[in-house]
């Protein structure tokens, strides 16, 4: 059964804009070859770390979400566990509710209500 995923990717903010998008699309064939479906890809781009990783100060955050059957998120995680441009990353299970793109800032603000 297929479930909702929220990855986090920080990676070396050295690294040019065109080799992150080409790793951030090799990542995300890799869990359609699982039987992945992707979601949302959201590229944040540079930020200050709240404090240094591996001598770094800032890096390029990229968010992406994906409907997966969990044996293909873990491969996922292992491959970025070994990739050298990846200073951190987090892969979380979601609710179903809060798949998709952001909501304007307007609209989430009432529907993410207490239920």
């Amino acid at each position: 059964m297929t479930r909702p995923y929220e990855v986090m990717i920080i990676i070396d903010a050295d690294l040019e804009e065109e080799t992150i998008r080409a790793s951030v699309e090799r990542w995300l064939q890799l869990i359609e070859s699982k039987g992945a479906e992707r979601g949302h890809v959201d590229f944040w781009g540079k930020r200050r770390l709240a404090y240094e990783i591996r001598h770094k100060a800032d890096g390029y955050y990229v968010v992406l979400q994906a409907r997966a059957e969990p044996q293909a998120m873990e491969e996922l995680h292992r491959t970025l566990s070994l990739a050298d441009e990846v200073i951190r990353h987090m892969v979380l299970r979601i609710p179903e509710k809060v798949y998709g793109p952001p909501k304007a800032a307007g609209a989430s603000a009432g529907s993410r209500h207490r239920e």
